[in-house]
């Protein structure tokens, strides 16, 4: 066990920091690190604005799409604009701000961020990477489908647009009726099915009606988009952030560029104001519910990508005095932006269509996520009247960007973990092998049974995990390591005090208003499914497969610790379960300075602890 002098004042007696140069990992400069007695470096940032637009490429993606608007829309419409923003507030913005202040404070990724603080708490990192490994294999099936749409945009008459002579037999086996997305009718009722729709089902996902004798093989065009998918992405990721960092500014900006030219044309679209009300038209009963809650957490998670790790990952490449604090407030700020901007557009354009078709706004929206993207949105395109063939190609081209920069930062999760405990591993070759690993697990989305594994993943993998340890990150940082250890450190690397803001946030208000929304989720938990059909029990067997194995590894790097520890008797393992031996920032120079700081700390803090003990005393017999 360590001295009182070395415990550096903290708070928790748990977490010790020990004087001695016992962390496996330093910095001899601000590139320079030594680990297992290898020299190497770690990228760094070109520079400041590089690191910005990561963020915003990464933050800004699929989610303000496709799934902000129709989440906002069945959630009370503009009423949920109460509680997205509340929730951005109390939970995006301070866990947004959270883990770019570790990833910069420690300059690792999230595994090894956690392992520093306590090997017992590394299976956080793991699983975050499991989460985010999730979401990266599904998330480049969905840019895959966007690949395949482009390409079939090229072209007067769009496939989409028509009924299909081979969809007939069928359609009359089912009893329903095919109408063509060109023609001005409207698509209700239980016998009426677009051909947007039947093109999405039969032609691009050939699509079964359920999984029980297999998922079936992948369909070998979309096995090639696919593949150009993620060879664009271990492109822009070959060389870490010297090469993503370059490419960032076309991912983040180019989207805005045709959102902006989209809507300039919803706006001047006859009907499209309807649209945009109906958006927009608060529902307050809807405030009362607690799913509209629910929903406004699982959209601000989705949306900034925090739990995820790549927040960490990202912010571990600055340099230690970067002003994290200003690029956490634009980040959460411009996505907030960007989800409304979404839905001004789309609905404007859908209030167009319903105007043609002489209809009510709610009967042409049909859902959100995959139906908005590739029916709702292309049927809309098909009843334009001039070039709907250029609307459609601007649309998927800024599907496929915004999916590109979110992807590049779940990629980077995994290589930067890998490079982090294998340093002399070239960059390129571990950018390929998780790329070949993602196209190889990807492969199971696009077959006739994707779909229904897709809504699996992404429900347990892609939620339920990425909830789960948000939950233990910040306990364990806030509750165990202590809020004011960890805002001792902050103000240490930004010279800036910690506001009264942030703190109540992290140690008060974010875990418990997270806890409390997943014991709810949990609550009133209801059987999964897809569409009409109910997800089988083998499905939903390896959803819940993925959530426990998440946990077991996070309770084996647990279990682990306190076994290796057992000697020292109880209650010092746990003391010496959760000492922080290799806590502190990677570089060098700035880690004696900060091990400097902390032993003046703990002396003011002694000394005024002395005083008023002698105060009291003093009071107390009459002096």
């Amino acid at each position: 066990m360590t001295s009182n002098a070395e415990k550096f004042g903290q708070d928790n007696p748990g977490f010790q920091i020990e004087n001695g140069e016992n962390g496996r990992a330093t910095k001899d400069s601000e590139t320079k690190i030594k680990v297992d007695g290898i020299e190497t470096e770690r990228a760094q940032w070109g520079n400041g604005l590089e690191f910005l637009m990561s963020c915003i490429a990464m933050s800004v993606g699929l989610g303000n799409i496709w799934r902000f608007p129709f989440t906002a829309y069945e959630n009370g419409g503009g009423a949920f604009l109460i509680p997205y923003i509340v929730v951005l507030i109390v939970i995006g913005r301070p866990l947004y701000y959270l883990e770019m202040a570790l990833g910069q404070f420690t300059s690792r990724g999230n595994v090894q961020s956690f392992s520093s603080l306590s090997p017992a708490i590394k299976g956080i990192g793991y699983g975050q990477l499991l989460g985010s490994t999730c979401i990266a294999t599904y998330y480049c099936s969905l840019m895959a489908l966007t690949l395949f749409y482009l390409v079939s945009s090229f072209t007067s008459d769009l496939p989409w647009s028509h009924c299909k002579v081979e969809w007939e037999t069928e359609n009359s086996q089912r009893n329903v009726t095919c109408v063509s997305s060109k023609d001005t009718e409207s698509v209700t009722g239980r016998n009426k099915i677009s051909s947007s729709e039947l093109w999405f089902t039969k032609e691009v996902l050939k699509e079964k009606e359920q999984i029980n004798d297999g998922v079936g093989p992948p369909e070998w065009r979309l096995t090639l988009c696919l593949l150009v998918a993620w060879f664009l992405t271990f492109a822009v990721s070959v060389k870490g952030v010297k090469s993503s960092g370059k490419v960032s500014y076309f991912l983040a900006l180019f989207p805005y560029v045709v959102m902006g030219a989209l809507l300039i044309r919803a706006v001047t679209l006859e009907g499209s104001t309807e649209g945009m009300l109906y958006f927009v038209t608060p529902q307050w009963s809807k405030l009362a519910r607690a799913e509209v809650w629910y929903a406004a957490v699982t959209q601000c998670f989705f949306s900034l990508n925090v739990g995820l790790g790549s927040i960490i990952m990202y912010s571990s490449y600055n340099s230690f005095d970067h002003n994290i604090n200003r690029d956490a407030l634009v980040v959460t700020t411009l996505d907030t932006f960007t989800s409304l901007l979404a839905g001004t557009t789309i609905f404007g354009i859908l209030g167009n269509l319903a105007h043609e078709l002489n209809v009510p706004v709610e009967d042409v929206v049909k859902s959100g996520g995959t139906g908005l993207a590739f029916i709702s949105y292309p049927d809309a395109i098909a009843k334009f009247q001039s070039v709907p063939w250029l609307f459609a190609i601007l649309f998927f081209i800024m599907l496929f960007v915004l999916g590109i920069g979110s992807l590049v930062a779940l990629h980077g999760c995994a290589n930067t973990m890998i490079m982090d405990n294998f340093p002399t591993i070239k960059p390129w070759k571990v950018s390929a092998a998780t790329a070949l690993f993602g196209f190889l697990v990807g492969l199971v989305y696009i077959t006739p049974g994707g779909q229904f594994i897709l809504t699996v993943v992404d429900f347990f993998g892609g939620n339920m995990v990425i909830f789960v340890f948000a939950i233990i990150e910040i306990v364990t940082l806030m509750w165990c390591y202590g809020s004011e250890n960890f805002c001792n450190d902050l103000e240490f690397m930004t010279k800036q005090k910690v506001g009264i803001y942030w703190r109540i946030t992290w140690t008060i208000i974010t875990p418990l208003f997270l806890i409390i929304v997943f014991i709810y989720s949990l609550a009133t938990l209801t059987r999964l499914d897809y569409g009409s059909y109910e997800i089988s029990d083998l499905a939903l067997g390896l959803g819940w497969a993925i959530v426990c194995v998440s946990v077991m590894i996070f309770a084996s790097f647990f279990g682990v610790s306190f076994y290796k520890n057992r000697k020292f008797g109880f209650p010092a393992m746990i003391w010496e379960t959760f000492n922080t031996t290799n806590w502190g920032p990677e570089n060098h120079s700035v880690r004696l300075a900060w091990k400097e700081e902390k032993l003046r700390k703990s002396a003011e803090v002694a000394s005024s602890g002395k005083i008023w003990i002698t105060r009291k005393l003093n009071f107390l017999i009459g002096r």
